[in-house]
This record gives C-alpha cells, structure tokens and sequence, in this order.
C-alpha cells in the first residue's frame, strides 16, 4: 500500500524553510480556479453559444486541455483525486459522506506538499467537497485557517441570499418553512429537507448585482486577499472556488439577458444507447430533489433518466449559459487584479471545472455517469514562458498536482498517480499517457437502488477513454481495483466510437465489426488495473 507519512513532510520542509530567500525571488505564484459543474462548453473549447470572455482570455495565454477527463463525476471523489493525484481505489473517496482522512490519515495534498516547498497556501469557496474532509476544510492543506463568506462583501442592497436564493418572494417562502420546521424540532438535514420539499427552485432570474450571490461576494474577498498576498513577498498558492454553475442555476438577469430561450440547443439524442445496458445509467436524482421538478416530471419505460417537457429543458439549459457566464465574470475580477498588481508575469493559473454535466442527452440530467457529457471536463493551465495552445493529448485531474510541482520547479513526489502535463504545455503534440480513465460506482444513492434493485456500492464501472474511444467495464461484488481483476466478475461492457457517434447512440462492443477494437480496448484496460493492483 501507498503511504505518505508525516514524517516525511517534516523532513522535506527542513531545506525548503532554508532556501526561503531562493524561493521569494524565483518560484512563480499559483492561482488555483475550481468551478463546480462545469462542462466544457467555453468559447476556447468551441462553443459558439457560450459568453464566457475572461476564461477565454485566460486560454489565449495559456494549455487548453481539450481532451481532459476527471476520474469520477461527482464532486466529493473528483476533487479528493485532484487535490491529492490519487485515484479514487487509493483515496476510498467514492461518495459525498467518506472523510478522505478518516481513510488516509497520513494522504498527502497538493497545497499541503506546497507548505513544505516554501509556500503560503491560501483558500476560499468550494475547493474540496466540505462533506469530505473537515470542518476546517483540510486543515492540513492551508498555512492560514480557510477563509470563510464574509458578510462584508454581499450586496447591502439586497443583504444575504436565503439558501441559494434572492428573489423576494423565494426568501418569504424559504424564512416561513424554515421557521415551520424548527418549530416541529427538525435540524440539520432533516430542517433542509423539509424545506426543499416546498421551496427548492431549480433557476432564479433576479434583477440583482453580483455580489448578492456568493460566488460574486467571494470574488470581491479573492480580490482582497490577492492584494494582501502581493505584499507579503512569498510565493503563494491561493485556491478560489466558483459553486455555479451548479444547481441551482440562479445568476442576476444580465447575464440570463445574454441568450434568448427559444436558441438554447437541446440534446440531439435522449434515449438509451442502443445496446446500452441499464447499469449505465441513472434517473436524475439530484435533479429531482427541486421542488419544481416533481410536478412537472416523469420517468419513461427505458427507465433511464428522467423525461422533462421542452419547455423546462430549455429553461434549465437557459440557466446553465447563465450561470456560467456569471461565474465567468468573477473568474474576470480575478484575472484583472492578477494584471493591476503586476503579479500575472509570476503567477501560474489552472483553470478546472470538477466534472460535466448532462443536459437532456441520454434523458440525462446532472452528472453520476461514465459517459463523455459527464466524465469530460475543462482543464486551463497559464504558466510563465510557455506558448499558448490547445492540445488533444489525453490528460486526467490526477495530472494537476505533478504538473504544477513540475511548474513551481519542485521535486514531484514519487508516489503520484499523476504525470506531469508540462511535455505538453511545451510540445501540445506531445503525449504523457496513451488513455485517461474515469469510475462510477452503482447505485449511488437510494433511489437508484429502488430502481433495479441494487445493493449499494456492489457495482463499479471503470471506463478508459482514448482519442477516439470508450471502453467502460462494470464488475460486481464490490469489486475495486486493489482487488485481483478476475473476468467472471464482469457483468457489462460497452464502446463507443467518437469519430463516427459522437453522441454514443449505439454500443458497438458486440458487433463484428469492432471485434478487434474490443478486444485490444480490453487488454488496455486489464492492464490497467494489474498496474494499480501492484501499485496499491
């Protein structure tokens, strides 16, 4: 088994604290951009839909990573593998409940080997999922406690949102349920549930400013601290993390101004893939959870996914282009005071957004899948010295902790799942890995083992992904890649070809015609799994 001990770190911060002189004046900064949720539909990965101009003028100075795949779609697993370059059977992060350090105690995260390498490392907004670590947001990863929501920065105009919300009559409702549930002694999950279950929308157009949301307010803190942080002479590692365009999708009017509802693109195919199996897939729980969902929603005899009318579809995708470019133009106050503080020739900057997103296809709503519209997300990196380009080259989130290690001119821990992205930065035809690879466990929650009857965690779908295609595996008896593969404990297989079905409307893993395909996809990913049995 892998193990970092804090004994190590001890020992690796002793000649970093002695060349503190050395890396004040030649180790760059780093900007660290999480955005919950977001898929890559961005002007620099092609959309031509999308307002997103300030992460676009971050790509036209840095490496867009057009084939770039997070290793599981959710937020909790997803961003304990990025933050820590190990893949989710090594952190045994697989779900939104599991504390990545009640498991690995001793497991060791990017910011907190930065703090050994001489760095200051500074957070605020959603960098891990708050469910998995703790209360103090990884107190090992930052020099300085988190920085929590300050007040100082919301709106006085219309003071703080009421759970994700600011319109008028939305807050009413939110205060009076609120008040009924405490009444009836409920707390916790249980108040939230009871008043989701009357006031939960799932968009919100309010003629507001920025800053009356979170995302807007923690922007303005971020700018702040940059200040401080320019003054204070040591390199820094400052984490920002945007929540939108999670749901719900709530963003002020001007930026729902910028689309027109009858253009918002629907999903070209929203059924089963044909020969898809069932395991696949999910009904949109997440989704279901708002309180205008349910009325208006059924679920059809695929049973898979969640049938929406054209209407509500357009209206949430309406939301998704809305949010984005709302969290787009926090990311631009970041970006300006970088530049008006002179510290943009010195500051690394990664763009990453933690997973995609469904939006109708497959009758997919959310994430909670190894399909591309889940697995396939946004990865920017702006380093000092190194040309603009955009590059196809697999990559994977477990690369950002090398890579920025290889960037800060650090020594890369031995023990990384991860390879350093820089060949490519440099070279964008350049390869470090011939597949990325993404995991899903079934069921993930108790609606879905409602649905086909599922005993939690028996299932998992491991899914490599190449230039052109997808192989995914789904093993039963809880099987996990620590564990010897054996071919009998395979239930389902399915591959997709890109070039010729982009939107994965046919399984070809049976047919004739891919029988060499199958067969060398699968050999990839036996291996695959023997080289994490030995590595674990």
């Amino acid at each position: 088994m892998k193990s970092i001990s804090i004994l190590f770190l001890g020992l690796v911060a002793l000649p970093a604290v002695a060349q503190q002189g050395q890396v004040k004046s030649s180790r760059p900064n780093i900007l660290f951009i999480a955005v919950d949720d977001l898929k890559p539909i961005l002007g620099c990965y092609g959309d031509k839909l999308v307002k997103t101009p300030n992460i676009d003028r971050l790509a036209a100075r840095g490496t867009v990573f057009m084939q770039n795949y997070c290793q599981q779609a959710v937020c909790g697993p997803t961003r304990a593998s990025l933050m820590t370059g190990m893949r989710p059977d090594y952190t045994k992060v697989w779900d939104l409940k599991t504390k990545m350090r009640d498991i690995n105690p001793n497991i060791l995260s990017l910011p907190q080997y930065l703090v050994s390498q001489g760095y200051s490392t500074h957070g605020i907004g959603k960098i891990y999922d708050p469910r998995c670590v703790d209360d103090e947001l990884d107190q090992l990863s930052w020099s300085v406690p988190y920085y929590k929501r300050s007040d100082k920065y919301i709106s006085k105009k219309t003071g703080k949102p009421e759970g994700s919300y600011q319109d008028p009559k939305t807050k009413a409702l939110f205060i009076k349920y609120a008040a009924e549930g405490v009444a009836k002694g409920l707390k916790g999950k249980e108040l939230n549930d009871y008043v989701a279950k009357y006031v939960k929308p799932s968009v919100e157009c309010a003629d507001v400013p920025d800053n009356a949301y979170n995302d807007g307010s923690n922007a303005l803190s971020a700018k702040d601290i940059l200040k401080q942080l320019s003054q204070e002479g040591n390199p820094f590692f400052f984490a920002v993390g945007f929540s939108k365009p999670h749901l719900p999708f709530v963003a002020p009017k001007k930026y729902w101004d910028l689309y027109q509802r009858d253009q918002m693109p629907l999903a070209p195919f929203q059924q089963k893939a044909k020969n898809g199996p069932e395991i696949g897939y999910h009904n949109a729980a997440e989704l279901f959870a708002y309180s205008d969902i349910p009325p208006i929603a059924s679920f059809s005899d695929q049973k898979v996914g969640m049938d929406l009318p054209v209407y509500k579809q357009k209206e949430l995708i309406h939301g998704y282009y809305a949010a984005t470019s709302y969290m787009d133009a926090q990311v631009g106050i970041l970006l300006n005071t970088l530049d008006s503080l002179g510290l943009s020739k010195n500051t690394i900057i990664v763009l990453w957004g933690d997973h995609g997103w469904h939006l109708g296809d497959h009758n997919l709503w959310c994430k909670h899948t190894n399909f591309e519209q889940a697995t396939h997300a946004p990865l920017l990196i702006s380093a000092p010295g190194i040309e603009p380009s955009k590059t196809k080259s697999p990559s994977e989130f477990i690369d950002i902790f090398p890579t920025l290690c290889d960037l800060a001119g650090t020594k890369i821990p031995g023990h990384l799942d991860g390879k350093s992205l820089v060949p490519i930065m440099k070279n964008p035809k350049a390869t470090v890995k011939e597949f990325s690879v993404s995991q899903y466990p079934r069921p993930a929650n108790k609606l879905e083992n409602a649905r086909l009857g599922w005993s939690e965690g028996e299932y998992m779908g491991y899914s490599i992904r190449t230039e052109k295609y997808r192989y995914t595996i789904w093993l039963k008896d809880s099987y996990r890649s620590y564990k010897p593969y054996r071919k009998d404990l395979v239930v389902a297989s399915e591959l997709y070809d890109y070039e010729k079905d982009p939107n994965e409307t046919v399984n070809v893993v049976g047919e004739k015609q891919y029988a060499t395909v199958s067969r060398d996809m699968n050999e990839k990913m036996v291996s695959f799994l023997a080289s994490q049995l030995k590595n674990n």
